[in-house]
């Protein structure tokens, strides 16, 4: 995953660049950066997060960097924005998504002429360096990032900063947002809406589906208009978004609390507290707290001085560990006490499963789990939300797999994503067993899509019911 934040401004626009940036810092841990053009060309400064938050890693940077124009992001996986001088200029890109046909848009731009990628660690090429060799074969930077849009098969979100003004564009689908905001000196362009709040924007407007515009401190030119399609991540909500933020006229922070309602609605669970896994479970809980009258605590606090990010390493056993190493117990809140335990979702499970352990283990009678999102049964092909590198990696599919064999036919898959069939209840039974969970309900689908408030077909839900439809509305 990722964020990304640009600014186009009458005065100078580094420190509002650099905050609308950091602001996006839940949405990756690997590599933070910033692009801004002033009187004396591009400046770029890329830093490794990992190991300190992004603000910590651009003091020196800031005091250098000047500029009315900047663009910026949190990455998960490339070093970026990249400055790129071709046949139509000098830009600087930066972008959020997933490429799956790298190979064939590789050999496409060989056969057009580009002579060769940089290549990473690992083998890899990096995907925005991809995505800019798709622009530069046309004749235009707007028809080549409507051009780049049609090519790729995944998902492409991107701010190409340029001396005309930078140029944003939604991917095709909308599976991410991309909002402008506005203030007296200038505008901004951001992943997450809440990012300008305190930096003096308000909203002007949120990209269609496919839209690309032209953004200068005077206004916005649209340049592509919005398609008809739309399928935004529905993880969003549930998961990745800030719970300040809005997508698509819907707060994230709302949602879940109406995901916890409508589990509650569906469950007769009877216990002593309702909780939520810091961070991503807690409003889900007050939902589901508030809707059953069971009362919300929090038998485990996680300790914010230091594990104050929300992702984890790359590596899974230190992922665990540090899982583990966040959460400290209340032990009087714990012992002899029944619970209902919620967490956006169950992924590999090895988290939960240590979780529930930690709490029997500290004087727990029950643990009931309730995700707030239904069993996830397909890697994400479009955000990389996930790190699963194999659908083999999910705890369902395990569990299927234990049942059918891996090779499981689509039809009978289908079965495993229904919850009014005997197989998913099988499944979901089997699960419960191998995490040691009391009881386990999984969120229904077709709660969490009410829970959303928009229709099913503009959303992507493609990691549960593993389907592809069409964005549009009949």
């Amino acid at each position: 995953m990722g964020g990304i934040f640009g600014v186009a401004s009458k005065t100078d626009c580094v420190l509002d660049l650099f905050f609308g940036t950091d602001y996006h810092s839940h949405l990756g841990t690997r590599r933070g950066g910033l692009a801004v053009l002033g009187k004396n060309g591009f400046t770029r400064a890329i830093h490794n997060i990992e190991n300190s938050p992004f603000r910590i890693k651009f003091g020196r940077d800031l005091e250098e960097m000047e500029g009315n124009f900047g663009i910026g992001c949190i990455s998960d996986t490339e070093p970026q924005p990249l400055i790129v001088r071709s046949h139509l200029g000098n830009f600087a890109i930066t972008t959020v998504g997933r490429i799956n046909n790298t190979d064939e848009l590789v050999k496409l731009a060989f056969d057009k002429g580009n002579p060769h990628f940089l290549e990473m660690s690992g083998g890899q090429i990096n995907p925005t360096e991809l995505v800019a060799s798709l622009i530069n074969q046309c004749d235009s930077i707007w028809e080549g990032i409507r051009y780049a849009q049609e090519k790729i098969d995944g998902s492409m979100t991107m701010l190409v900063l340029t001396a005309k003004g930078i140029y944003a564009a939604r991917d095709r689908l909308g599976r991410t947002p991309l909002i402008i905001g506005k203030k007296e000196t200038g505008r901004c362009i951001t992943f997450e809406s809440f990012a300008y709040f305190n930096l003096g924007y308000t909203m002007e407007k949120e990209l269609g589906p496919g839209e690309i515009v032209l953004v200068n401190p005077d206004g916005i030119q649209v340049l592509n208009p919005p398609g008809d399609e739309m399928k935004i991540c529905s993880f969003l909500w549930v998961y990745f978004g800030y719970p300040t933020s809005t997508y698509e006229g819907i707060n994230v922070e709302q949602m879940r609390y109406n995901c916890g309602e409508r589990l509650a609605m569906r469950d007769d669970v009877h216990a002593h507290m309702v909780a939520g896994v810091p961070d991503s479970g807690t409003a889900h809980a007050v939902g589901y707290a508030n809707k059953s009258e069971i009362p919300f605590a929090r038998p485990f606090i996680k300790y914010t001085p230091t594990w104050a990010r929300s992702f984890m390493p790359q590596v899974q056993t230190e992922r665990n560990k540090i899982a583990k190493m966040k959460l400290i117990p209340v032990e009087e809140l714990i012992r002899n006490r029944d619970m209902v335990l919620i967490d956006d979702s169950i992924v590999r499970g090895t988290q939960l499963r240590e979780t529930a352990e930690f709490l029997y283990k500290r004087g727990a009678k029950e643990v009931h789990i309730r995700p707030a999102c239904p069993p996830i049964m397909f890697g994400c092909k479009y955000l990389n939300f996930s790190r699963s590198t194999s659908d083999m990696d999910l705890i369902a599919r395990r569990m299927i797999a234990l049942r059918e064999g891996e090779n499981v036919d689509e039809k009978t898959l289908s079965t495993y994503t229904d919850p009014d069939h005997e197989n998913y209840h099988e499944m979901v039974e089997a699960i419960r067993k191998e995490m040691g969970f009391t009881t386990l309900k999984y969120h229904r689908l077709d709660d969490m899509v009410d829970a959303i408030g928009l229709d099913k077909c503009k959303l992507c839900t493609y990691c549960w019911d593993g389907k592809e439809c069409p964005g549009k509305c009949k």
